[in-house]
């Protein structure tokens, strides 16, 4: 069972999309620790509802980036954590962190990478009048929203959607997909070759198509 750790910075709900899925039997792992850089955020006490420890790091406590992600890196390591996972984490994930969990730092961003990187990437896309937007889940590497996607899912934007409208049909995908490629990983199913990551067997195609049959407006 891979012991995992969650880092986020406000309500959590992709944490707890994936605190539910560990309790419905379709993770093969745990979280066992979840750090947040805000001492107010909601997350917090969603994982303390579960019974899962938590820890606050205040990156405004540091002077220096690598110094923020070591304090990190020690509470993950104290908590034998074998998967980081960012789950709205509004910090930029250094070398220290990385170096010390190579290949095992995920990621979900609100748009389909590598368009739309950095911050409100439902925004960014809305404003630029796509007509498909959706969400990544994708491996952390030094560069922002840039690492190889895991699993990526697509949602029409609509002549009627404002932007609250686009920002709710993405994350209901986000709360779908990012669970999924948490259970693809836990169970071994991936590998990054190049830039591309290989998902095991029959599972990529069946993974594409629960994504977007599950995800709203396109099924």
């Amino acid at each position: 069972m891979t012991r995992i750790g969650v880092l986020i910075s406000g309500s959590g709900s992709n944490l707890q999309s994936i605190i539910d899925t560990i309790k419905a039997g379709k993770i093969n792992g745990e979280v066992v620790v979840v750090i947040s850089n805000d001492a107010v955020a909601y997350g917090l006490t969603r994982a303390e509802n579960s019974g899962i420890r938590t820890a606050v790091v205040k990156h405004g406590d540091y002077n220096k980036r690598r110094d923020f992600d070591a304090e990190l890196v020690r509470i993950l390591r104290e908590n034998r954590v074998e998967l980081v996972v960012l789950a709205g984490f509004m910090r930029i994930i250094g070398a220290t962190l990385l170096n010390a969990f190579p290949d095992r730092v995920i990621n979900i961003h609100p748009a389909l990478l590598p368009s739309f990187p950095g911050t409100d990437g439902q925004a960014q896309a809305f404003a630029y009048g796509v007509k498909l937007a959706g969400c990544t889940v994708h491996f952390v590497d030094e560069e922002v929203d840039h690492g190889p996607i895991i699993i990526q899912a697509a949602v029409p934007v609509l002549s009627s959607d404002s932007k609250d409208d686009l920002k709710s049909r993405i994350l209901s995908c986000e709360h779908k997909i990012f669970p999924h490629a948490i259970a693809l990983y836990c169970d071994g199913k991936l590998r990054i070759e190049d830039r591309r990551v290989i998902i095991a067997g029959s599972d990529e195609l069946l993974l594409a198509e629960e994504s977007l049959i599950s995800c709203p407006g396109l099924g």
